[in-house]
Formats: structure tokens, sequence, C-alpha cells
């Protein structure tokens, strides 16, 4: 916990609350100012939306439709900043079919469109990461995506965005603050809001969830950072002002890459919304949806409904369509969606056109909205807001600065060749870690050459080492099973059994890190399973109150472990 670190008699020059993408992007620009910055998180890193998006970074082709050039342009220069120097290990280049289902005018205007998408990326200076598009013919788009209905479409335009794993974006940017001085606590919660006499917030109290234990942190500024809890914790500094969220529902399938045939990912408009089918790793990611939900936001869960809607749009235009029995996984994320003005009582606010930065009170800022392509210029406008005049003295740098694991990884890459062959690992596992860890894969091969054991794969999880479970908890902060199988790998919906086979061998690598006894991992084991069970029955439900009611059948890992001293 932050007590470790932080003497409660000190102050802070930013604290932050919430560890999704946008919390953990603020505490890695506070940080690189010079300010004395923490992060705490209620759960675990990324536990929320910023572990269950579409795992793109892209520009928003839906916004050329709006003529909405700026937004575009902004978040093209992110992507391309990530893909080239921030985090060239995490994100990938994908290329994407349009298909198009009339010859001419279609074709024209689709065209158009991407056309100006590829400009837009061409404004910034430096070299361009991705390749421009280009117009298919229905053979060509047939030999990219032979799985396309042959009656799907007349032809395709081609364009390229890029991927990355959410979660593992999210951690990295907390190793990469933790490693500038910032201090970070996950299974944090805060629980009031200090104000002095003006009524300026001045701090939080905050309770390490694993141990029960209090602590009082002061913070010349504080930064609500909580997407879909927003207002609940803007409720804690007992002011009426402040931002509007609702939540939005976003369902997506996971399935097997052999069982589609295709070699791009697809976009599909549909009534609704946009549809995508994402390679990702060895998936396919197929969503999403967009239902509002008014529930408890800590466990969204896809419906049967959901599923069906999925299944229904994608098998529109698959030559062979999937079933239930094809899906491995599933997972259902909240998009916070910033409702138009602020309540009564914000002093005043910083607006863009996907989110705001406001004060509802003097001591504290919130930012809301935003997309994860996009979280770097959310964290610089919240910390700009938050330290005011102060900004210029100490603009934000994390431009230039490359998340851990980027530094050194063409070095790394060629030496991974040497490591493979040391202990047998495939091209393909090595591009997994490298992918994965980047230049930081000589720390996992610095675990195997103390442990060889740790070199080999997981007997129920052959797609990741022993070392990589070891790794979640010795460099990356699991403090549960849940946060390994879930967030730190993603077997949660990445095998059938969504890690529940392989809950007893990772229980017994984490275990003896985390100080686990046998009823420790036993605890640990049957809160896994018994989560597994419980969303698998909410995914038979036709609608969120029931599939609500089955997911709460169980609790969560945080209430079932017994606190320590």
């Amino acid at each position: 916990m932050l007590e470790a670190s932080v003497s409660p008699s000190a102050e802070l020059d930013v604290l932050v609350i919430g560890g999704g993408v946008t919390g953990a992007g603020i505490a890695l620009d506070a940080v690189t100012r010079g300010l004395s910055t923490a992060v705490v998180e209620a759960q675990d890193w990324a536990q929320g939306t910023s572990s269950r998006s579409s795992k793109l970074v892209h520009g928003g082709l839906r916004y050329l439709q709006m003529l909405d050039f700026e937004l575009v342009h902004e978040a093209l220069t992110e992507r391309d900043l990530l893909l080239r120097d921030l985090a060239p290990h995490l994100v990938r280049p994908v290329p994407f079919l349009y298909p198009l289902e009339h010859r001419v005018w279609e074709r024209a205007y689709v065209g158009a469109g991407i056309a100006m998408y590829d400009i837009l990326a061409t404004l910034t200076p430096g070299r361009r990461p991705m390749p421009f598009h280009r117009h298919l013919s229905k053979n060509q788009m047939e030999a990219k995506f032979p799985d396309l209905a042959h009656d799907a479409a007349v032809g395709a335009v081609q364009y390229w965005d890029a991927s990355v794993d959410d979660a593992r974006l999210v951690a990295t940017l907390i190793r990469t603050a933790a490693s500038y001085g910032a201090h970070a606590a996950s299974r944090t919660q805060v629980v009031s809001l200090t104000q002095g006499a003006t009524g300026a917030v001045n701090g939080a109290v905050l309770v390490d969830l694993e141990t029960g234990k209090e602590i009082t942190v002061r913070a010349r500024s504080v930064v609500n950072a909580t997407g879909v809890w927003t207002e609940e914790t803007e409720a804690l500094a007992g002011s009426e002002g402040g931002l509007r969220v609702l939540a939005s529902k976003g369902v997506h399938l996971v399935v097997p890459r052999e069982r589609i045939r295709g070699h791009a990912g697809l976009i599909l408009q549909t009534e609704k919304s946009v549809l995508f089918v994402i390679p990702w790793s060895r998936y396919w990611i197929i969503g999403t949806t967009d239902t509002p939900w008014s529930l408890d936001p800590t466990h969204p869960v896809a419906t049967s409904t959901d599923i069906d809607y999925v299944l229904d749009h994608a098998n529109a235009v698959l030559a062979h369509p999937l079933t239930r029995e094809d899906i491995i996984g599933t997972y259902a994320g909240l998009r916070p969606l910033l409702q138009p003005g602020t309540k009564a009582g914000t002093s005043s606010a910083k607006v863009s056109r996907e989110h705001t930065v406001a004060s509802p009170t003097p001591g504290l800022t919130v930012i809301a909205g935003g997309k994860l392509t996009t979280y770097r210029i959310m964290a610089k406008d919240a910390v700009d807001f938050a330290i005011g005049q102060r900004s210029a003295a100490l603009p934000s740098i994390t431009h230039q600065i490359p998340l851990t694991g980027a530094v050194g990884l063409r070095a790394v890459q060629r030496q991974a060749r040497t490591w493979g062959k040391r202990y047998g690992w495939a091209p393909p596992l090595l591009d997994h870690l490298l992918h994965r860890y980047g230049a930081n894969l000589a720390e996992i091969v610095e675990l195997c050459d103390a442990d060889p054991t740790l070199a080999q794969p997981l007997e129920h999880a052959a797609a990741y080492l022993r070392a990589e479970v070891h790794y979640a908890v010795s460099h990356e902060g699991a403090l549960h099973l849940e946060d390994v199988l879930a967030h730190r790998t993603r077997l949660v919906y990445e095998v059938a059994d969504r890690g529940t086979e392989a809950a007893e061998e990772v229980a017994a690598v984490v275990g003896p890190l985390l100080g686990w006894d046998a009823s420790d991992a036993e605890r640990e084991i049957r809160a896994w399973q018994s989560r597994i069970e419980a969303e698998r029955h909410a995914e038979e439900a036709p609608d969120d109150e029931a599939a609500e009611r089955a997911r709460l059948t169980t609790q969560d890992v945080a209430a079932m472990q017994p606190l320590r001293n």
C-alpha cells in the first residue's frame, strides 16, 4: 500500500483516483513533469472498462461521417505515436476491409472517406508507420477474406489501423510511471475526500482492501479518473457540481482464429453501431453492442440476447455461420458516455469532442469521456488543468517518453533467437513474448535462468510460460489468481475452460510469491471457478437484470480474502 512509500505527513503534488488507462496515463504524465504522484485503484489495474474494449488503437472512421476532422487527426496522431515511438511492442498494425455492396457510388464515397483518413494521418511530421489504403476487386477481397460470404460484397476498400492488449497497455503505463517515481497501489479504495477549512479538497482517506488498514494521504491536487464511477467519486467531496456520465454496454465474442478464414479484419455498419471482426493474437474478437446500462457498474456481463445480436450480424456476412459452440469467451465493458453540460456548481471546464475536464470543487479535478487511443491527450489535459499556471513551466513530455519495454526493443528482438534455442521456444512463442514484454523479455529470461522450470508452458494453457505467471506477481503487481488469469494473461476468454483447468498450476507458481498457504490457494481457485460458473449462467440470461443476478451469486475475490496484517 502507499504507506510503505509515502509518509502520512507528506503532501503529494497529485493523487490520481482510478487505475484504468486514463488514470494510468495521468500518473505517468504527472510524474514525468517532476510532480510527486500517486495513483490508486479499488480493484485490479484495468479491471473495468480498460480491459474490456475492442482492443483497437484507431482514429475512428465514424467521426469522419460527422466531419470531425480535428478529432480524427488527433486520434491518428496518437495511434502513430504509439506504433512508432511509445509502445511499438504492444501496438501492432492491422489491415481492415470495408466491404462494399455497390460498385460505383459506394466505392467512390467510402474510398474518398478512407483517403481522407489516410491524409489526416500524414499531417503530423515523421515517418508514417502505416500503408495507405487500396481498393480491392471482389476476387482480391475474397483472397484476403475467404470466409466472407460470396454475395456479401462486390469488393472492398482495405485500410490500416492498429490493435493492442488493453490491460497490458494499462499495466505497462503503471509500471512506467512507477519507474519514474510514482507510487501505485491497487486494491486500495478511496472512502472519503478530505477538505480544508475553505472547503478545498486536499487529500483522501484510503483503505487497503487486502489488510483493512486505513491511511490519509494529503495532496495539492486530486484527480478523479474513475470512468463510469465518476459521479460516485465526485460525491465524496460533498459537492453538487461535477460531470455527468452514463454507461453504455459493449459486448464482444472471442472465437478461435482457425474458425474464420481471413487475413484482415472487417468493419461492418449495423442499424445500431459498428461491428468489427478483429484478428487479435490467436483469435477473432467480434463486437460490439451499444446498449444503456443502469445497474451496478462493477460486473457487466454478456446476456443471451447480446450474444445472439453479435452472432446474427456477423453471420450475415460469413460464408460459414458461427454457432454458440464456436465461442470460447465473451466480455462486456461499459463506455463512460459524457452527458451534455455539467451540473450546477462546476466552477470551470475544458471540453473536447470526446472528453471533458472540470473542477466541481477547488482541489478536485474530474476527467470523463474519451477513448483508449487518446489516453495520452486526456492525461495531458487533466494534469494541465489540475496544476493550473504551473503547467507553463512544467509542460507534458509524454510524447517523448517510451513505455517500459520499448527502449532496446530491436536489440532484444535479435537476442530472442538465442533465448529461443536455449529453451526450445518456437517462433510463434517468441513473437508472443516480444509482443507482450518487448525489451523486458530479458527479465523473463532471467527468471528462467534462475529456475528452468519456469521456461516451460502451462500444462493447460500452452500459449503462456510459467515464467509469465511468476512475472505477473514479481514485476506486474498481481495480488490474486483473478488478476493473473483475467488481466496479466487473458485466459478468461482465450481458452474454452476460461482458465479453470490452469488455475491450480498458476496458483502453485504465484502462491509462494504472495505468501499463500494451502487454504489460501484453495480459496483463490474456488473463487475463480465460482466467478466463471456465475458468468456462464449470466450468458444464458435474457436481459441485464437477470444476468446481473446470476453474476452476483458469487462474491468478489477481495471480499472472500481474509484480511492480513
